[in-house]
């Protein structure tokens, strides 16, 4: 059989649930990296503190407290890539050898899945988490270019270039911040994905459970209310 064949032993309903999970990974990013002015995501009120943390950072002395937070950051980069790589390595191994998913499903089911539709189902979920570990890497990478520009700071808080270079590298640590918020995401949903392997019903049902989760803690959670004050 061709590739095209293969994909065609897919249901309607399969290929609906995959698109959906993609869109809603896709669609909640958006709406989280550019909320309404009004209720504004937790992404957005971290990257106001970032700059604020970039200008009360030019008259701090010593700074080896700001070194120490972006190190502390670079650290969660560095986990979570490396738990990427990880589960990447695990979902290789199962696309390798489906005889154990195709164990449980005889357990579960009388139907016979051919192989080929576990490899479709688990490459779904390492895509996800092939982008997670993607945004992790550049993630920490930016967070070095900040802790270079962090550097370049003068340390006269007078000096002409001392606020410009500490916005450089606000800016840069807001970059950094949002591929690591992407890889996030792309672990979630990657978690949301693997429903795909019980069929079409149970992924699309994590696909909600998983968006209402993300957005819920960018819009609707307690860490957000302390943001803005509203709880202390």
């Amino acid at each position: 059989m061709t590739f095209l064949d293969h994909l065609s032993l897919l249901s309607l309903l399969d290929w609906a649930a995959a698109v959906s999970l993609i869109v809603m990974w896709l669609a909640v990013g958006w709406l989280i990296e550019h909320p309404p002015q009004n209720r504004p995501s937790v992404t957005k009120l971290m990257g106001e503190n970032r700059h604020e943390w970039m200008r009360v950072f030019v008259g701090r002395e010593p700074r080896i407290f700001d070194s120490q937070i972006l190190n502390g950051l670079r650290q969660g980069t560095a986990f979570f890539a490396s738990t990427c790589v990880f589960a990447i390595g695990g979902v290789l191994a199962l696309i390798a050898n489906t005889d154990p998913l195709r164990g449980v499903a005889a357990e579960v089911t009388a139907q016979d899945v051919p192989a080929v539709i576990w490899q479709i189902k688990l490459a779904l979920v390492m895509l996800l988490l092939a982008s997670g570990f993607l945004r992790f890497v550049w993630a920490n990478r930016v967070f070095g270019y900040c802790s270079v520009m962090m550097g370049s700071v003068p340390n006269d808080p007078a000096d002409p270039q001392a606020m410009p270079r500490a916005m450089q590298a606000a800016a840069l640590n807001v970059r950094a911040a949002v591929n690591f918020n992407r890889g996030l995401r792309s672990m979630y949903f990657a978690m949301g994905a693997l429903a795909w392997l019980l069929g079409p019903v149970p992924l699309l049902v994590a696909t909600v459970a998983v968006g209402v989760i993300v957005w819920s803690r960018e819009f609707a959670s307690i860490p957000r209310d302390i943001l803005l004050g509203k709880r202390t």
